[in-house]
């Protein structure tokens, strides 16, 4: 399944990454992908609000952690893995297991690294939009019935979200 929605600044792309933490269950793994300044901190901060996380504000890309990790109603996995050079590196550094654990899951520049995800994935390409420096489309594309579910209700919430009528997916 895809759908592709229109941020026209950071609000509402926080607002679309509520949805995603509002709907996001168990095993859940969303790949993050775009420019740098795209976006992909700030849907993370809403995935981590939509899944209660109390400091969910306080979210920064682990850059040069590669991994962070918030309580809420589920643990949120956050991995930058900019600075990784190759698959190995994933589970050199353990965090393969964090990609096929309960718990959900949030990457930021998956791109080179698809291969080690698991089939069942959410992913998600932020490019800017529009004249301004805050107009953003996001791609979402679901590949497993998991994240299918998600996409679904994120698509339901998100004319309510972003207060815009939703057509055929797409804002």
């Amino acid at each position: 399944m895809r759908a592709e929605f229109r941020s026209l600044g950071p609000e509402e792309t926080l607002d679309l990454g509520e949805a995603i933490g509002w709907a996001a269950v168990p095993g859940l793994v969303v790949g993050l992908s775009g420019d740098l300044g795209a976006g992909k901190t700030v849907l993370t901060k809403g995935i981590a609000r939509g899944l209660g996380c109390p400091r969910w504000e306080r979210v920064t890309s682990p850059t040069f952690t590669l991994h962070n990790v918030y309580e809420g109603r589920l643990r949120l996995h956050h991995l930058d893995l900019y600075r990784l050079g190759q698959a190995e590196d994933l589970a050199a550094a353990g965090l393969d297991e964090v990609l096929y654990g309960a718990d959900v899951c949030v990457v930021e520049w998956p791109d080179l690294f698809l291969t080690e995800f698991p089939e069942d994935r959410l992913l998600v390409r932020l490019r800017w939009q529009g004249p301004g420096e805050t107009e953003r489309t996001l791609e979402f594309s679901a590949s497993g019935a998991s994240s299918t579910a998600v996409l679904r209700e994120v698509s339901a919430r998100a004319a309510a979200l972003l207060r815009r009528e939703v057509v055929d997916g797409e804002l």
